[in-house]
This record gives structure tokens, sequence and C-alpha cells, in this order.
């Protein structure tokens, strides 16, 4: 692909940083990285989130490749990554919308009735009401087919009962959609079923999980005869898999889309500011060669987003190529915090904000990238993926595709 913008690019480049530069503030040059989604998690941090998202949805800046017909700007994924990359050059709020905008809102409109589209979706581009997505379990690992979480219908409405885990921003959140057990007796993909839930009703409850690095971003959930309307059914009874690939192939592209810039900008600033020998880290050759390596790797996940981006402007659904993109940014990301921790020497093993460089920034991604490794597929998971889907190697061997679900082992051998 062409890397230059096209004039008509390059124009609505300018445009965007004009406007950024009217309503928010320039990024300090030794600024870090932003903040993670579920760090910043009172209430003052969520009305700053929701007030930027109103400003930008206001004046159009929001939910541009989304169709017009549902609220958003008609453009192409460059037009979208050109305004991610100019709004990434001031201070805005962290993002909160990412789960729902860049995951569950196009799953609405693929799936989704027209009413609940005209329910659901203007709130969502505003950011006034905000997503998260209920899939994992704590028996069912990286197997989402393998849920236990089930869904009984009772006249118009399905009783919810069982439990979700590494819900991140649950705990802030006003809506959420969850993938149910509705026929244990069909196997184990085709015996689901998928909904909208109110996080806010009788018999859902969130609970935190407070994570290594003191933050509190992902939860557990938990159903106990939580009541929700057929109304709220996204997709047909039983259809639940084919509805939950849309949230999947959407969540792989978001979450490996998440640009490595802020961090290798701060790792180079750490370099610049921090002494070896009585000089700047950043001249010693093997400083430099590190850093040259997270560079060109940094690049390379840059160049295979832009692939993915070409794609989906010629109309292509996110591929498992979008895979790629998570499975190496994710070590890649922790990798680059421990070389960080190294470069500060002893100080690199405190973690307080106010006496360790960078306000402990480093400290926290690397306490924090574990999780990431996990959300959204492990490493694992992604590599089968890769592996299966696009290399198009042979499959594994998985003895309970067909079974029905509760003839399905839940134990070790013999138990």
């Amino acid at each position: 692909m062409d890397f230059d913008d096209t004039p008509e690019e390059a124009d609505f480049r300018k445009k965007a940083h004009e406007w950024l530069s009217k309503n928010a503030e320039v990024l300090p040059p030794d600024a870090t990285a932003p903040i993670p989604l579920g760090e910043g998690e009172d209430e003052a941090d969520i009305a700053d989130c929701k007030r930027w998202q109103a400003t930008k949805a206001d004046a159009g800046w929001t939910c541009l490749t989304w169709p017009k017909e549902y609220g958003g700007q008609g453009l192409t994924s460059m037009h979208n990554a050109i305004f991610k990359s100019e709004e990434a050059k001031f201070q805005v709020p962290a993002d909160v919308y990412t789960i729902g905008l860049g995951m569950l809102g196009p799953t609405l409109m693929a799936h989704g009735t027209d009413e609940q589209k005209a329910k659901y979706i203007p709130q969502m581009i505003r950011g006034q009401e905000i997503w998260c997505q209920l899939f994992s379990e704590p028996s069912a690992g990286s197997d989402l087919a393998g849920l236990r979480t089930t869904a009984v219908r009772e006249g118009d409405e399905w009783v919810i009962n069982g439990q979700k885990i590494w819900s991140t921003g649950a705990h802030f959140c006003d809506w959420g959609m969850v993938v149910a057990r509705s026929d244990p007796n069909a196997s184990k993909h085709a015996g689901l079923t998928y909904f909208i839930v109110d996080m806010n009703a009788p018999g859902v409850e969130v609970r935190p999980i407070r994570q290594i690095n003191g933050a509190s971003g992902f939860n557990e959930v938990f159903f106990t005869d939580a009541r929700v309307h057929d109304d709220n059914r996204l997709g047909a009874e039983g259809d639940g898999w084919r509805v939950a690939l849309t949230t999947l192939m959407n969540e792989r592209v978001a979450i490996g889309a998440g640009s490595s810039s802020g961090r290798l900008a701060s790792l180079f600033a750490l370099a610049r500011e921090t002494q070896l020998r009585g000089s700047p880290a950043i001249e010693d050759g093997a400083v430099r060669q590190r850093l040259a390596d997270f560079y060109v790797k940094s690049k390379g996940l840059v160049n295979t987003g832009y692939r993915t981006l070409s794609a989906i402007s010629r109309g292509a659904t996110p591929g498992p190529e979008g895979s790629i993109g998570k499975a190496i940014g994710a070590p890649m990301g922790q990798k680059m915090a421990a070389f960080a921790m190294e470069l500060q020497g002893p100080m690199g093993a405190a973690v307080e904000g106010d006496i360790v460089p960078q306000e402990a920034f480093w400290q926290d991604t690397y306490l924090g990238m574990p999780g990431m490794r996990i959300a959204g597929g492990t490493d694992e998971i992604l590599k089968n993926i890769i592996a299966e889907r696009v290399l198009k190697l042979p499959p594994e061997i998985r003895v309970d595709k067909d079974k029905p679900f509760r003839d399905v082992p839940t134990g070790p051998p013999g138990k």
C-alpha cells in the first residue's frame, strides 16, 4: 500500500489536527504512553471520558467508519487511523470505549434488530453508556464454547445463572453483552445464545479483581436468577457462537491495533534521560541495539495493521490475521517494560510514582502486561489461530466437538 497521505487524506488530517488543537491540550514532550483502560476508574475519570467522547461525537469525530445510517461518518479505516494518530499527540482521557465501539457496536450492527440499534447505538456513540464484554469463565479457560453460564427461557424472559471473569471495565459499565448456554443437549458450539444485559439489573453482581499492579480493571461478574427480556437477545436462539465470532474478530483487531508508538517514545525518552557510566544510556551500543530491535518490531506491527486496514477499506471482514498484532505486541510490551526497568537500575525495583522515573509507568506496564497476554485470547490460542487459519496447518484434534455438551467430561479421566 501507499504509506503517503492522498490529497484528500492530507486535508482530513489537517482538519482533524486543527479541531484537536482547539479542543484538547497538547501532549507534553516528556509524557508517557496513555493510561490503559481500567486504570482510570474513579467517577471523575469516567466523567472526563464521557465529556470528551460527547465532544467528539457532537463534532462528528467519533465512529468515523460506522455507516451514516447508524450515526457514523461513513468514512474509511484510513480516516479513523489518521484521526487516532493525530489524537495521540494530545492530552485526552483514557479510552474506555474500545470494547463498546470497537467490538460490541459492530456486533450490534451486524446482528441486532432495528429496534435494538435505535435504542442502544446513539448513546453508545456519544459515550454516555459504557459497554463491557462478558465471555470468559473460570471453568472454560480459553475455550469460550465450553462456558457453563446458563440461560433458561421463561415466557418472554431468560433467566441467567453463572459466573464470568476477567470482564474489563464491568465495574463502571452500564450494559454488557453475554454469551450463555441455552441448550445443554446441543453440541458445545451449537447450544449458545447471545444477550444484552443491564449491568445494574437485579441478580447481576460485579466484583473487581485487585491485580498485582494495584489496579482493578478486571472483574468477576455473577448472575443469580438475572432476568433478560427476549427483546435483548442478539441473533437467533442457539446462534450465539456465530454472533460471538463477530465480536471476537473485531476484538483481536481492536486489541492488536493498539499502537506501541506511545510506549516506544517513552522508552526512547527514558534512554536519553538515564545515565549509564557517565553518559546518556542511549549512547551505549548495547542499549541502542535493543532500542533498534523494539523499533523494527513496532514498525512491523504498524505495517501489519496497515494490511488489515487496507483489507477493511476494501469492504473485507476482519480476519484471523488480526491475531498477529496481539500475539506479537503484548509479549513485546512486556519485554520493553523489563528493559526499561533494567535501565533504571536499583530504582527499577521501586513502584512509587513520585520517585520513580516516568511516574513508575514501566513498573505498572510490566505488572499489567501479563493480563494483556490473556485478554482477547492467550498467546497459545492466537498461535493456533494463525497456524490453522492463516498458515493452513492441520488443526488440533478436538474429540468433544460434536458431542452434546451435557456429555462433555468436566474433570480428570474417570471422575
